[in-house]
């Protein structure tokens, strides 16, 4: 039933209220901006649009719930598989809800979908544990599909790594600032850990309208962005599987990479709470903001720079370096913090940094290149929500083992071990990925090469 309220949303909202969310002189403005300005304008309201939408996820990894069991099992374990088998069900249907998502349709949708995942938190507080958790799964599902509704604003554009890096960057920022805001509901304004979450939301409820509003301003890609992006279009199924067809091995190679760092960034985003109380820290509410801002900080950089890489394959090669850089960070400091050389902090920040330089890539830039080097019209949502799914559902198995293997690891430490055996693997996944795209490049290189010499030939 979710999901057929999914599928039409057009009929919650009537039409002509959405019509009167065109602001017909900002709209004039981006038209004309300075690709610069448009690009600072787009990236912003991006930015916050997607940090408000944390404020109705993750607050509630905030609190610890102790002493709160169900079926023998830690109950926070049971809110965040919940949530996040949820978020992964919402990834599967997203592959056709975002890949042909028509334009129009867009801002009616993040709005319905946040009232949704709202309303499921006000359920989550007003009926008593443990019968609440189902809770979670209403609020994690419709929440999944704002990355794709929010990224489609952005995509297709001369400068979307710059705009993509902003983005991506609030999933860094944003997760530790709602918890501190949670936390502080928690400590100053004594709410409990129930209710939290939906307070929480209720701060953000004002400024997620302002900031889809100012979202729907944004004008379509011009010309020059198709001519040097490729064109978006929305992907029927026939069109989809063709897709994954023609890129299969290398999409292979490039999931599974995926999947390995979405489990180990839900793990150390998912517990952070339990990470840090392991590490010493337990007390501090501004610890969770206190090592993510520099993080994102270093990734608008490293992402943003890639606008200047004209060429898409050299961009794309770039981008498999800097997913391998990012592994290599991870595992090199989770190595130095086991032979005590690092402070438990700078331990979080730097894997906090190696993880995302590999995670962010994958959630708008690495498939945006993909499409633009290989000039295949279509879109990135419907790339990204493929990996997102297997993403997701790795992460769920993971934390269902975690907890139902009788593994006697505290969360800190579980995480240390995954951080070290993930990331060998993913650097040698991402290595053959990158062998995989070069030859196919070179391979449908060659064959344009000769077809052009062989109309020369005729011509002549």
């Amino acid at each position: 039933m979710l999901t057929l309220c999914l599928h039409k949303t057009r009929t919650f909202v009537p039409n002509h209220l959405f019509t009167m969310l065109n602001i017909t002189w900002i709209q004039k403005r981006l038209q004309h901006a300075h690709h610069v300005t448009f690009s600072l304008y787009a990236a912003l309201v991006a930015f916050g649009t997607y940090s408000c939408m944390y404020a109705f996820r993750k607050p509630f990894t905030a609190g610890i719930f102790e002493g709160v069991t169900f079926l023998g099992i830690d109950y926070k374990i049971w809110l965040v598989i919940t949530q996040t088998i949820g978020y992964a069900c919402s990834k599967f249907y997203g592959i056709r809800f975002i890949a042909e998502m028509k334009g129009n349709k867009r801002a009616q949708s993040i709005m319905v979908l946040i009232g949704i995942a709202w309303l499921a938190l006000l359920g989550f507080a007003v009926v008593p544990a443990p019968y609440n958790i189902v809770f979670l799964f209403l609020n994690g599902f419709p929440l999944g599909m704002i990355w794709g509704l929010v990224f489609s604003y952005l995509e297709g554009r001369r400068s979307t790594e710059f705009m993509g890096a902003v983005l991506s960057v609030s999933f860094i920022f944003s997760s530790g600032f709602v918890k501190s805001v949670g936390k502080m509901t928690v400590v100053n304004w004594h709410v409990t850990e129930y209710w939290m979450p939906f307070i929480t939301g209720l701060v953000f409820i004002v400024p997620i309208m302002i900031c889809i509003l100012l979202l729907e301003q944004i004008p379509p890609p011009t010309a020059a962005d198709e001519q040097l992006r490729t064109r978006r279009a929305p992907m029927n199924k026939p069109e989809r599987k063709a897709f994954l067809h023609t890129f299969l091995p290398g999409l292979v190679l490039l999931i599974a990479s995926y999947v390995l760092l979405t489990v180990l960034r839900d793990m150390r985003d998912n517990f952070a709470a339990d990470i840090w109380k392991d590490l010493g820290y337990g007390t501090q509410a501004g610890i969770f903001t206190q090592t993510e801002i520099p993080v994102s900080l270093a990734i608008i950089v490293i992402m943003g720079l890639l606008v200047f890489v004209k060429n898409n394959f050299h961009a794309f090669m770039l981008n498999h370096f800097i997913v391998i850089t990012g592994f290599l960070v991870a595992l090199i400091s989770t190595l130095l913090y086991k032979q005590h050389r690092l402070d438990p902090v700078w331990w979080m920040t730097l894997t906090g940094l190696g993880l995302y330089m590999g995670y962010i890539p994958f959630n708008c830039i690495f498939f945006e290149r993909l499409i633009a080097v290989f000039k295949y019209v279509s879109n990135v949502g419907f790339v990204i929500y493929v990996a997102d799914s297997f993403g997701y559902l790795g992460s769920v198995l993971v934390m269902l083992f975690k907890n139902f293997s009788g593994m006697a690891l505290s969360w800190s430490q579980f995480f240390m071990d995954a951080v070290l055996g993930v990331s060998v693997t993913g650097i040698v996944m991402m290595i053959a990925s990158a062998w995989y795209f070069k030859k196919r490049y070179e391979s449908v290189n060659n064959k344009s090469a000769s077809n052009l010499e062989g109309e020369v030939q005729i011509a002549a």
